[in-house]
């Protein structure tokens, strides 16, 4: 065990590369090798794209496919894949960093890889480096404040029935909504019904050069899914403005 490599989990913030902690830069500029996660083997990976000035001149960086689909089995296939090039990378002996989007322990892949880690490599060195996550990016884009006194603050990833997300609302506080994607037609039609959309902002590629904020969320209507990709929703549920 004491001859294995540290596994550090990097969280890269939402998109803008000087968002990435001090923390997270003085490791990918020490480290030896970087697994990066991408969506598809022909895609770019974001997280990569953020941190590449951070990445030392000497490292080997390894893309990992994580593809977005809904068949359990695969997925697990493919976390189980990962798991093991890492775990074969531990155990020669070299530290190594994975990186995510905003934060590791936040809706993140970074969660169900490690999980497979442990099943396969127990006594592996973790240390998780906490990310800036796409809500207080969102935030501090809009100046929407996040939780007042004791108001409560209720997460939810946009599911193809909504309910969740209907509950959320219904429920009062301020809701973040995350995993949006291609549900964003739906989703600001929900929000319409529960007049809810006049109290809510968006925003988009938050920090990269695409980034798209929105204050006037009917102005999002008829746009193609792709609007909704890397976007996150804030709203205040009991009828105040931000």
């Amino acid at each position: 065990m004491e001859n294995n490599g540290t596994l550090y989990g990097l969280g890269v913030g939402p998109g803008d590369p000087e968002l990435v902690t001090v923390k997270a830069a003085n490791l990918l500029g020490r480290v030896g090798r970087v697994f990066a996660p991408k969506a598809r083997i022909k895609a770019e990976s974001v997280a990569l794209k953020i941190i590449e000035r951070y990445v030392g001149q000497q490292a080997q960086v390894t893309e990992l496919v994580f593809p977005m689909v809904a068949d359990q089995e695969e997925l697990e296939r493919k976390w189980d894949e990962s798991a093991a090039v890492i775990a074969e990378c531990l155990k020669s002996g070299q530290d190594a960093c994975f990186i995510t989007l905003g934060d590791p322990l936040l809706y993140s892949t970074y969660i169900y890889l490690l999980r497979a880690l442990r099943k396969i490599m127990p006594q592996a060195q973790v240390v998780t480096v906490p990310g800036i996550t796409a809500i207080s990016s969102v935030a501090a884009l809009t100046s929407f404040p996040i939780g007042e006194g004791r108001e409560q603050v209720t997460i939810v990833p946009a599911a193809d029935d909504l309910a969740q997300v209907r509950r959320a609302v219904e429920q009062g506080g301020t809701v973040a909504l995350m995993k949006i994607g291609k549900r964003l037609g739906p989703v600001l039609d929900l929000l319409e019904r529960l007049g809810a959309i006049d109290d809510a902002v968006f925003v988009s590629n938050s920090g990269m050069e695409n980034q798209r904020v929105e204050t006037d969320l009917r102005k999002l209507k008829g746009e193609t899914e792709e609007a909704g990709y890397l976007s996150t929703i804030l709203l205040h549920c009991n009828g105040r403005k931000p």
